[in-house]
């Protein structure tokens, strides 16, 4: 009976290990089951997409082509470099320096390493002047040197930029000037309008495992990535397919351009039939009738007047 149970048990846990599962869920979904956030945003792959209400909050890139600079010091939740220096006690610092220098001015005058400070009263008196040295010091500090922080210190300009509402125009700098120039992107009716395309088209292309349309609508970057979960597919049996896709709401997060390059990060919430079947055709996953819902932050590229392609997709939180 032992036997028996441990062989049921093993067959269970083997069942579920090669079980489609969620694994193949629309394009852009990871072989786990979770939605992946994959592909590159210029210089803003690796930071979080404005807000919107379609999508409050989104999930940082998981998987990107795009190297990941090296933290730099003043980076919000980096600690600071020990080549600048640890955090100190100014007072403590100060107190030390003030008891060193009085013994080394006891040294000079013949007095020896603490002559200077002989006596109780001498030694509560040199700790007080230290005391107000230390306090001057500290005040003189913060008033001529207050707002020297690095570039990176502060909230990043550009979460506005291209946001709802704004106006394109100005240049600004990205990373803390070090970086590439950005410029605010107006995006047209035109533009939302082929963004909803692009949603259709590669879904359908990814139902249909065609590579060559999801080529010529992706980046290489992101087709790379589409033909490895389509492969991941065809050596399990299985074949996902997502069809009558419908947005039902979307909102810009950000627009700006660089580098010769147009970006825009839209977040959309639609609605599809997902369905999964193995090689002779049964629902393993999915609904066939049903509807279901997913909301992803999707970021597209093009060349100035030229056309938009898939460049990013993003889960939310």
């Amino acid at each position: 009976m032992r036997r028996t149970s441990f062989l049921i048990a093993g067959v269970a846990v083997l069942s579920l290990a090669l079980a489609p599962g969620l694994a193949f869920a629309r394009a852009g979904a990871s072989s786990s089951g979770a939605g992946a956030s994959m592909g590159s945003r210029g210089s803003q792959t690796f930071s979080i997409p404005t807000p919107t209400n379609t999508a409050p909050s989104a999930a940082p890139l998981q998987r990107s082509m795009t190297p990941q600079p090296a933290p730099s010091y003043g980076t919000p939740g980096m600690a600071p470099s020990p080549a600048y220096g640890a955090p100190r006690s100014s007072f403590m610092s100060g107190l030390m320096g003030g008891l060193i220098g009085a013994g080394i001015g006891g040294l000079l005058f013949g007095s020896g390493l603490f002559g200077g400070v002989s006596g109780v009263g001498g030694f509560l008196g040199l700790l007080l002047q230290v005391f107000l040295l230390v306090v001057l010091a500290r005040f003189l500090f913060r008033r001529f040197f207050r707002g020297a922080a690095p570039a990176f210190a502060g909230p990043s300009l550009l979460s506005r930029l291209g946001a709802p509402g704004s106006a394109p125009g100005g240049a600004m700098p990205g990373g803390g000037g070090s970086g590439p120039v950005l410029q605010a992107v107006r995006i047209l009716p035109a533009d939302f309008q082929a963004f909803e395309q692009l949603l259709q088209a590669i879904q359908a292309a990814w139902s249909n495992h065609d590579l060559g349309t999801l080529r010529a609508i992706a980046t290489p970057e992101m087709a790379s990535y589409f033909a490895e979960q389509l492969a991941e597919q065809t050596s399990r049996g299985v074949r996902n397919t997502v069809s009558a896709v419908k947005l039902e709401q979307g909102d810009l997060s950000e627009a700006w351009a660089e580098q010769g390059r147009e970006y825009a990060t839209v977040a959309m919430r639609f609605s599809m039939i997902d369905v999964t079947v193995d090689g002779s055709g049964r629902v393993v996953d999915g609904d066939p009738v049903r509807r279901t819902q997913a909301t992803e932050i999707w970021t597209f590229l093009r060349a100035p007047g030229g056309r938009w392609v898939l460049s990013a997709i993003q889960q939310t939180r």
